[in-house]
């Protein structure tokens, strides 16, 4: 006989790989959370810009900051207007994959000269 294997030892390969398969799950899963927690870094980073570029031309800083991230995040600005430049913070709520993490946020801050 070519094969010395017992019936009974048949589909073993294949029961270890379903056991693996949730451990594989779990790993890409924190892989795409970690994802979405750099891509609410990179758009606070980008409304902070966009909401001290505003104020530093004496616009509205926080629509400036709404109009730069994309319209599924939440995100709230708070300006600081100093004698010759202008600090913006902008604060993106990280989008969640996990229901039990809890509400976090990605913060940036960026300052621009105001125009006189």
């Amino acid at each position: 006989m070519p094969y010395d294997r017992k019936p009974r030892d048949r589909g073993q390969v294949a029961i270890e790989y379903l056991g693996f398969i949730p451990v594989l799950l779990l790993v890409a899963l924190a892989g795409i959370q970690l994802g979405l927690v750099a891509y609410a870094a990179q758009q606070a980073g980008t409304a902070a810009r966009a909401g001290a570029r505003a104020a530093s031309l004496r616009q509205d800083a926080g629509a400036a900051c709404a109009d730069a991230v994309s319209s599924r995040l939440t995100v709230r600005c708070s300006p600081a207007v100093g004698s010759d430049s202008v600090t913006v913070t902008a604060s993106v709520n990280i989008p969640k994959l996990f229901p039990g993490l809890g509400n976090y946020e990605a913060s940036k801050t960026a300052t621009m000269p105001l125009d006189h």
